[in-house]
């Protein structure tokens, strides 16, 4: 007899598949515990402070986009460096939009962060800049030029 064929085979018992079970289920519990705990401590579920409110000023908002949207103009936005952003705004021609007086807010994505108000000054036609701390951000444009407002946002920082 070999000592491959000395060794004798345990069976496989109802002891053996209820430690597989619990094991099995212990680990999903323990990761569905662990994802919803850190999805709870990174994102408040605030999406607006109030929906009752946001509802009735729903239509003013579309209505305010269609008119951004009708004015044509464009943003681009890049960051400049570790601190400062960079706006490039342009008409429906594509002429570098100068002398509007701009304003933004810089969001956190998930609010981890205070919001950030930017004072963009002109640095050259149509391009305007600020300082933004490093990080991600979702970036709210006002730009006032020619007898017109026009709204944009961006994710890309």
């Amino acid at each position: 007899m070999t000592q491959l064929q000395a060794r004798s085979v345990r069976p496989f018992t109802g002891r053996h598949m209820a430690l597989v079970m619990v094991s099995f289920f212990g680990v999903v519990i323990a990761v569905n515990v662990l994802l919803a705990n850190l999805a709870v401590s990174t994102f408040s579920g605030t999406v607006v402070e109030n929906s009752y409110v946001a509802s009735q000023e729903f239509n003013q908002w579309l209505g305010a986009a269609k008119a951004d949207k009708a004015l044509g103009w464009k943003m681009a936005i890049a960051r400049e460096g570790a601190d400062t952003v960079r706006f490039t705004l342009s008409d429906a021609s594509g002429k570098p939009l100068t002398g509007a007086a701009v304003r933004a807010q810089a969001d956190h994505p998930l609010g981890a962060k205070a919001p950030v108000v930017l004072t963009p000054r002109e640095v050259a036609a149509g391009v305007y800049e600020a300082a933004l701390p490093a990080g991600r951000w979702h970036v709210g444009i006002e730009a006032r030029a020619m007898g017109h407002v026009w709204h944009a946002e961006d994710d890309a920082l």
